[in-house]
């Protein structure tokens, strides 16, 4: 949720419970984040209203039980994502607008992520912006929304960003939070590139981003969906699993990146897996959708 009320694009990609812990297979997910997954691939695009029994279906090729997937809905429901309506005994679920807001909005974060940053002219942004220690929420929520704008934290209260054009963002988010009143930002140079190479490590911990990279390699490269309902499977958890990295990776330019960073490997393969498997996962979830419940 913002801090304004409604939910937020960084709230969406927070359900995917980003980690660094090491993973072998694409599976770990909750009921609830992997719903909002749903959501945004195929019932955001599809704008109609859909049944209990087709995310029943949907979510059990991923492995949810039905109790997990109705809980899931319904909290989902409270935090005001989505609207239910009675018939008879079946329910049809649709995006709010706030729902439809979050899911646009965190959709398009999420597959404009990755790409290799080749030019950059060396500016910083740069945001001094603190919350009292014994306001744990409103810091939780700092640091998360600064996270999803790829800002890392240097030091105690003091955020950077090789992406100075994502200002404004970054003043709206301080706005919701409160505490811009009291926030300093202001863009300029940080030195000599080994500076900037330094200041990055200490932002952001590249060490434990790669190998979460790798794990996605492995684990779609060994992915080998056989019919529709599979590959909606697979393609479901190759875009769960993507949207945890926005949180990880900040999007820095490849000058401040390991020699052979594998965040752009990942980015190609996620591209082309998803283009390859979208039709058959698109066909699925048509299916499943177009089903009346008995």
């Amino acid at each position: 949720m913002s801090a304004t009320g409604g939910p937020s694009a960084a709230a969406y990609a927070a359900q995917a419970e980003p980690e660094f812990r090491r993973r072998r297979e694409l599976g770990a997910a909750s009921a609830r984040s992997l719903l909002l997954t749903v959501l945004g691939e195929f019932v955001l695009p599809g704008g109609r209203p859909v049944w209990t029994a087709t995310f029943l279906e949907a979510l059990g090729l991923l492995g949810v039980e039905e109790k997990a997937v109705r809980q899931a809905l319904a909290r989902s429901a409270s935090e005001g994502w989505l609207a239910g309506t009675r018939h008879g005994r079946r329910t049809s679920w649709e995006l709010t607008p706030s729902g439809r807001g979050l899911l646009t909005d965190g959709t398009e974060r999420i597959y404009g992520f990755g790409r290799p940053m080749t030019r950059w002219d060396g500016q910083w942004l740069m945001v001094l912006a603190s919350v009292p220690e014994s306001d744990r929420r409103m810091r939780h929520l700092l640091r998360t929304r600064l996270a999803w704008n790829g800002l890392g934290n240097l030091s105690p209260g003091v955020w950077i960003t090789p992406h100075p054009e994502r200002e404004h963002e970054v003043r709206e988010v301080l706005r919701e939070i409160g505490v811009a009143a009291t926030a300093t930002l202001f863009v300029g140079r940080l030195g000599d590139l080994s500076e900037a190479r330094r200041v990055a490590r200490q932002a952001w911990d590249l060490d434990a981003i790669e190998p979460a990279y790798e794990d996605f390699l492995d684990a779609v490269h060994a992915l080998r969906p056989v019919g529709d309902a599979e590959t909606f499977a697979a393609h479901t958890r190759l875009v769960q699993e993507w949207r945890r990295f926005p949180f990880l990776d900040p999007g820095l330019p490849v000058d401040l990146l390991p020699e052979g960073w594998s965040g752009a490997r990942a980015f190609e393969l996620f591209h082309r897996r998803h283009e390859a498997w979208r039709p058959a996962a698109d066909r699925q979830w048509k299916a499943m959708a177009g089903r009346e419940p008995g």
